[in-house]
């Protein structure tokens, strides 16, 4: 329909056929993609199943199965936001599967084409602290067993743990008994990556690194050999450091080791000689090769058998390319994908990941290298709604203080009956990390809002990741400053060229997020409302000694503020639980009281702290969930919430949708 025969209603009153629980029912995407013999596996989010994660596998004849039904729930908690949860290999000519079950955090193995035989636990349940946890299982066929990198828990408080590598008997003999896993060093770093070997298996390679670094800040690439009884021998580190981030370090068949590291600036690929640790640049480019490991087992590029590698690449948006190692030429695949996730894998000369862009949801994709040829063979796109209520995706580059450049994605109202005069509402979205970042692809979320005439712009702040270190380190003990700058400069920059509507402006996130929601209600004006999830709100409360997280980010702030002890006014200066009494504008909180990450209890005190102020607000709590809501009832409570929200707040009445009660 063009416009000239779109009526002319107010913004936030469209009729939408993208309803809350359509955008819930897409939310989340296929993840932890790998080969076992001639299939593809993969995990997938499920929503309508408690929000679990299912294992799926395709045949080579293109047809899929979920060979684990509820209530199995492939994911583990390792590092709390987990890792590759299941490996596999081949016997006797068919695939034998290890998983980590959320449930308990088990291990447990199974034979898909023996349905009569269900999964057997490999591990053992520890009631100690967060007891047992796996991740990166490899199945180790030749020696019986599966190794993994092992959380476990030696204490009740969060930091008590260790983590190592350890391999566990696939005979199931472990089932019941911690003695029979067998450890393959002495623990040695706070964080570690799984093995992985040279193709003769005599050196293994993996990642370290120790508090008060996080993986983007310095890691190291640690080498030993492989002992004949399967232990490692000494280790040594090859390349990394506090101020260099390596994120993947991988074998070639012929024996060369490859490492994604910063060292220039950017995270680029090098080969690593393992007896000297001399690193070569084999594509010196001002792009990312990689990025933050917020996950074990993250793939940013792959080997492939006759000497090409595989990679992701570019500023900002990663796409998938061929690189030759031995001249440097980078040449990419062909497609309409503009995004690939970090979840690569290959075998032989096909490479298989997981792609998206503004106009199509993740699809998993293979590329042939030798052919050239594209293809997708798992969880193809299909238009849920007409693509006219999808909105147009532009990628921009705002001004923000002292006139640095800062990273957007705007998306404007879009309906194809509809249309309004004036500047629109427009809301702010911060990601969560904060040393993360938004990619630019179809998310019905966002069409949930801009198909009813609300704006949105992602912000991809001063400190987000794929615009290489320095951008990155711009968030270096300027966390809840530069990132609200940024988000502000984002939103005045929209309503001065008069796309937004500088009295209908508001801001949501979700984790650090949230943290940058709460942070800019406190210290600022512009906003007329904020929709805040899964926050942190009290920094002294996440601090080393505050204890009130997991062991993974608890000393994250001492480079996002600075180290506690020297600056503890910084840590209660910037807290918005601190200064509850400037905010003015409306809110939702939305909090899963199952979270570890950021507890429940910087919630109580937020709110404890605004108590008896006149500040329309509600507080939605939801027994269940974690970090990151995965049920659908939740996912579509939040999503009504939030659109009542703005609805008060701007003035508008959206047909059909429950009318959230602001207190007081």
């Amino acid at each position: 329909m063009t416009a000239t025969t779109q009526q002319d209603t107010g913004y936030g009153s469209w009729t939408s056929p993208v309803d809350a629980a359509t955008a819930a029912a897409h939310d989340g995407s296929p993840d932890c993609i790998g080969v076992v013999g001639d299939d593809l596996w993969w995990t997938a989010p499920r929503p309508a199943e408690g929000g679990r994660r299912a294992l799926i596998r395709r045949r080579p004849d293109g047809t899929e199965e979920c060979p684990l039904p509820e209530p199995w729930n492939v994911r583990d908690r390792v590092m709390e936001y987990g890792g590759t949860p299941w490996g596999g290999a081949l016997v006797d000519g068919s695939p034998l599967i290890v998983f980590a079950h959320h449930a308990d955090q088990r291990l447990y193995a199974f034979r898909p084409d023996r349905p009569q035989d269900p999964p057997y636990p490999l591990t053992p349940v520890s009631t100690v602290g967060g007891g047992l946890r796996w991740a990166e299982p490899s199945v180790r066929t030749e020696r019986g067993e599966v190794w993994a990198v092992l959380e476990e828990f030696t204490g009740e408080a969060p930091g008590d743990l260790r983590r190592i590598h350890a391999a566990v008997p696939l005979d199931g003999s472990a089932a019941e008994d911690r003695a029979a896993v067998r450890e393959l060093a002495p623990a040695a770093h706070r964080f570690v990556t799984g093995l992985r070997l040279s193709p003769d298996a005599g050196q293994a390679v993996w990642l370290a690194w120790d508090h008060p670094r996080m993986p983007w800040d310095g890691t190291e690439v640690r080498c030993a050999d492989v002992r004949s009884d399967g232990t490692l021998g000494p280790a040594r580190t090859l390349i990394g450091g506090p101020e260099e981030s390596v994120v993947q370090a991988e074998w070639a068949a012929d024996g060369t080791l490859l490492a994604a590291t910063d060292r220039t600036g950017w995270w680029n690929l090098h080969r690593v000689d393992p007896a000297t640790g001399e690193a070569v640049n084999l594509c010196p480019r001002e792009e990312e090769f990689a990025g933050p490991l917020w996950k074990l087992g993250q793939r940013w590029f792959a080997p492939l058998d006759h000497g090409l590698i595989a990679v992701l690449h570019g500023v900002g948006a990663a796409r998938l390319g061929l690189l030759d190692p031995a001249t440097g030429q980078l040449t990419d695949a062909a497609g309409h994908w503009t995004e690939w996730s970090s979840t690569l894998a290959a075998t032989g000369s096909r490479v298989i990941g997981l792609a998206a862009s503004a106009h199509s949801s993740p699809e998993i994709v293979e590329l042939d290298a030798a052919t050239g040829r594209t293809r997708v063979i798992g969880n193809p796109h299909h238009d849920t709604v007409d693509p006219a209520y999808i909105p147009r995706a532009e990628a921009r580059v705002f001004t923000g203080p002292g006139g640095r450049d800062v990273h957007a994605h705007v998306y404007a109202p879009r309906h194809p009956d509809h249309t309004a005069t004036g500047p629109a509402p427009y809301v702010i979205w911060a990601h969560g990390g904060p040393t993360s970042r938004t990619p630019m692809v179809l998310d019905l979320e966002i069409a949930y809002f801009t198909s009813r005439g609300i704006g949105v712009a992602e912000v991809n702040y001063g400190g987000s990741t794929g615009y290489g270190r320095a951008y990155r380190n711009r968030l270096r003990e300027q966390w809840g400053i530069v990132d609200v700058e940024d988000c502000v400069a984002v939103a005045e920059g929209l309503a001065a060229e008069g796309a937004a509507d500088p009295r209908r402006l508001a801001i949501r996130g979700g984790s650090a997020g949230g943290w940058t929601t709460a942070a800019a209600l406190t210290t600022t004006s512009t906003f007329a409302c904020g929709a805040i999830s899964y926050p942190i709100l009290d920094l002294a409360g996440w601090s080393p000694a505050g204890g009130e997280t997991h062991d993974f980010e608890s000393w994250y702030l001492e480079s996002l503020i600075g180290p506690h002890t020297e600056v503890p006014e910084r840590y209660h200066d910037r807290s918005p639980v601190h200064h509850a009494d400037r905010i003015t504008a409306p809110f939702l909180l939305m909090q899963g009281l199952d979270d570890v990450i950021c507890p429940p209890a910087q919630c109580d005190r937020f709110l404890a702290a605004l108590a008896g102020r006149s500040v329309p607000h509600a507080y939605l709590a939801f027994p269940g969930e974690s970090h990151g809501f995965r049920r659908l009832d939740t996912l579509v409570t939040c999503l009504e919430a939030e659109l009542s929200l703005y609805a008060q707040v701007f003035a508008f009445t959206p047909p059909g949708i429950p009318v959230l009660d602001l207190t007081p």
